[in-house]
């Protein structure tokens, strides 16, 4: 349970004197607090001495967070505290929409500084957990003398480019944005191929001030103890053994792969569609489906729909879709549910399409990937949807939307060789706008379609892969060693 803070009543704890405090800061989204929660969690199940405060400031739109925090199973050294600013004191941060985020961020020191000289009054502050856009906190934590560790939640790859980019514009005071608009294909450290600037995050390119702001809080990472990695090494090998050699950055934990299991309906309040979902692919044959979902912010305008609903159709595929109304344009908001499917898909393909086919809302993504019917997943290729499909060892068809997004598809396609193409630089805006000149035609997508279920049954790679990352996670593993490694240190380094 989440509960706002009032700090007259934070008292000592019986028997809290000898718990290790770690102060958790998390940026409030989906893709980052779900796994640093799960990350926490690891922390409190390997050493019973540790307790873990999450700090929560939440965004002007909450992309389904709070729901997310009440839905989770209640543990007692897990506590979840609101410190977010009132709505006045909010609002300050909106008139500049480039620094919005890092003011935001910035605004919540005075909070955390009063939590945490409240909490080291009852227990020993080890060190803050910080989100990769959290840095500035680290300043609090040096008043308090205590480490700081960055919990980064996507890949190593993304991790060493951000490194590279940084010491490119900081260091060596290199103009990126010359790649903006490029077709130049790029030597990156942590990556074994040539990489294509059309797959790199445009705010690592361009020269705006939110890029820049963006750098500064990268360069910070030098300043911690370590960073937290949510990838293993049996995946991502070649980057993490280029991060180790650089010798340019604190120490290296790869802790995962850090899936989250909750069985939450933090989206949806329509436990019937869920129930009716599952029914569905309990009576559909072993990898016979492909899932098509793309992520809490994953929606598509009416012209590409019709040409995912036709490549579905000519597959003759079974499938179940999640499909999501976009918000309307120039607004920036969670997608929703259609009344109505009819309204965006092609005429009588639901009738057509009804013997194998099924749409739904928001989709319980690990229970499905989980299910033995699963054959394939065309994916937005967030990486926490990656690591969750490598565990159920489900192949991935490519299709990014924001973010880092692209480079995570070219890194499954290209790098590791576990995902089968239908784009690696298909973008669209945080309102839902496709940055491209063309929609993704029904012949595109049904030629990826069909590759991803022929690979879906040559499934070797993505069975030793499912294996390996089951064994890293277990006693003697390499991201259990790890994450032992670290508990030693937060010990040790305080």
């Amino acid at each position: 349970m989440k509960v706002k803070i009032n700090f007259k009543k934070l008292t000592k704890k019986k028997n809290s004197v000898n718990m290790k405090e770690l102060i958790f800061i998390p940026l409030a989204g989906l893709g980052h607090i779900v796994s640093a929660i799960e990350f926490a969690k690891q922390i409190l199940n390997k050493d019973e001495n540790f307790s873990i405060s999450f700090l929560i400031m939440e965004l002007p739109l909450d992309y389904g967070v709070k729901n997310f925090i009440q839905s989770l199973t209640s543990q007692p050294r897990l506590k979840f505290i609101d410190i977010t600013l009132d709505e006045k004191t909010s609002s300050q941060f909106l008139n500049n929409h480039e620094t919005f985020l890092y003011d935001f961020i910035d605004g919540h020191k005075p909070r955390v500084r009063e939590y945490v000289h409240n909490i080291c009054k009852t227990s020993p502050c080890y060190g803050f957990v910080l989100d990769m856009f959290c840095t500035s906190m680290i300043d609090i934590a040096n008043e308090f003398n205590v480490p700081s560790y960055i919990y980064f939640a996507s890949n190593a790859s993304f991790l060493g480019l951000c490194l590279h980019f940084e010491t490119l514009r900081n260091e060596q005071h290199s103009d990126t944005s010359r790649y903006m608009n490029s077709n130049e294909a790029l030597s990156i450290p942590c990556f074994k191929n040539l990489c294509p600037t059309k797959v790199l995050p445009k705010h690592l390119l361009d020269s705006r001030l939110a890029s820049t702001l963006f750098f500064d809080g990268i360069r910070r990472f030098k300043e911690t103890k370590g960073i937290i990695v949510n990838t293993f090494f049996e995946l991502e090998s070649f980057s993490l053994q280029a991060l180790l050699d650089s010798k340019m950055v604190p120490k290296i934990y790869p802790v995962g792969p850090v899936v989250s299991f909750e069985k939450s309906g933090h989206f949806i309040n329509n436990s019937l569609e869920i129930e009716s979902t599952i029914k569905w692919l309990d009576d559909q044959q072993d990898s016979s489906v492909v899932f098509l979902c793309f992520g809490s912010m994953g929606s598509f305008e009416a012209e590409q729909v019709k040409e995912i609903a036709t490549a579905l159709e000519h597959s003759g595929h079974r499938f179940l879709w999640s499909l999501r109304k976009s918000p309307p344009k120039g607004k920036v908001d969670i997608p929703t549910s259609y009344s109505d499917y009819e309204e965006v898909l092609p005429k009588g393909f639901l009738e057509r399409t009804k013997e194998r086919g099924k749409i739904i809302g928001w989709a319980p993504q690990v229970t499905i990937l989980s299910h033995p019917s699963i054959g394939g997943f065309v994916s937005h290729c967030g990486w926490n949807s990656i690591l969750e499909s490598v565990h159920f060892g489900v192949p991935i068809a490519t299709w990014p939307l924001y973010a880092e997004q692209q480079m995570n598809a070219f890194l499954l396609v290209k790098e590791l060789g576990l995902g089968e193409e239908i784009r690696l630089d298909y973008a669209v805006d945080f309102e839902g706008k496709n940055n491209q000149v063309d929609t993704v035609s029904a012949q595109e997508i049904e030629s990826g379609l069909l590759k991803l279920m022929v690979k879906s049954e040559e499934n070797e790679v993505r069975k030793k892969m499912k294996e390996k990352s089951r064994v890293a996670m277990e006693e003697g593993g390499s991201s259990y060693n790890s994450l032992g490694l670290l508990i030693k240190d937060v010990i040790t380094n305080i």
